[in-house]
């Protein structure tokens, strides 16, 4: 059984920072490409940030020089550190599982708010 689990969502105001975690299990976790999409209601799900298991990182530009992608092999785990946010960031963040394009899990989400 796959499992993707994110954590670390919550509320916080303009300017502020959040740390998301995604736990992944039931793959062989250092084969895959880890990613971060958000989603808004009445918006296409969008992809945030990728690392893959080299270590190769890619962002929107939207968050370049705001978010960080990082990967913890041994704890089958991905982070994403999300400073200078804006109300923009605003969404569902979902974990992304990708190996090549053959297969591909998704975690079920954890809410992001940038309020004040």
């Amino acid at each position: 059984q796959v499992q993707l689990v994110e954590s670390g969502g919550g509320l916080v105001q303009p300017g502020g920072s959040l740390r998301l975690s995604c736990a992944a299990s039931g793959i062989n976790f250092r084969l895959y490409t880890m990613g971060w999409y958000r989603q808004t209601p009445g918006k296409q799900r969008e992809l945030v940030t990728t690392i893959t298991n080299g270590g190769t990182t890619d962002y929107a530009d939207s968050v370049k020089g705001r978010f960080t992608i990082s990967r913890t092999n041994a704890e089958n785990r991905v982070w994403l550190q999300m400073n200078s946010l804006k109300p923009e960031d605003t969404g569902v963040y979902y974990c992304n599982a990708a190996l090549g394009r053959s297969r591909s899990y998704w975690g079920e989400g954890t809410q992001v708010t940038v309020s004040s």
